[in-house]
């Protein structure tokens, strides 16, 4: 999964680089666009890359527990981090043709990110040990 967050990462930050050529050149880079679609598209282009960073740090220090269920919650909130990315990438094309500057792709990937990586977080989590010198 470490390698797998590190090319998923690199190759989303790509899809970012890409994603802002398509509003340079097909869309004007934005020039004369409704603020609401414009916003949108702004918005959703850096939610990719937070997604594709985000992807690349948990890659580069990403260690597997031994005990079976942080390696569960690692693994769920890994999936939950892929899945968040790939509707950033979709809410990117789609969501700002929608009226109303409805959101419902984006406002789904960020719950997942959030979860994901509170469930990172938690399988990261160690008990406190007791200290064993009485004095302190």
């Amino acid at each position: 999964m470490k390698r797998f967050h590190q090319l998923f990462g690199i190759s989303v930050v790509v899809v970012f680089l890409l994603t802002g050529q398509y509003m340079d050149k097909y869309l004007g880079h934005l020039a004369g666009m409704p603020d609401g679609p414009r916003m949108l598209y702004r918005s959703r282009h850096i939610y990719i890359l937070l997604a594709g960073l985000l992807n690349i740090g948990i890659g580069t220090y990403l260690a597997y527990h031994f005990e079976r269920w942080r390696r569960v919650l690692q693994l769920l909130g890994s999936g939950l981090i892929v899945i968040a990315t790939c509707l950033f990438i979709a809410a990117f094309f789609h969501e700002p043709k929608l009226s109303g500057l409805l959101t419902p792709l984006s406002q789904r990937g960020i719950y997942l990110i959030s979860f994901g990586t509170l469930l990172h977080f938690f399988s990261g989590l160690r008990r406190r040990q007791r200290a064993t010198d009485p004095g302190l």
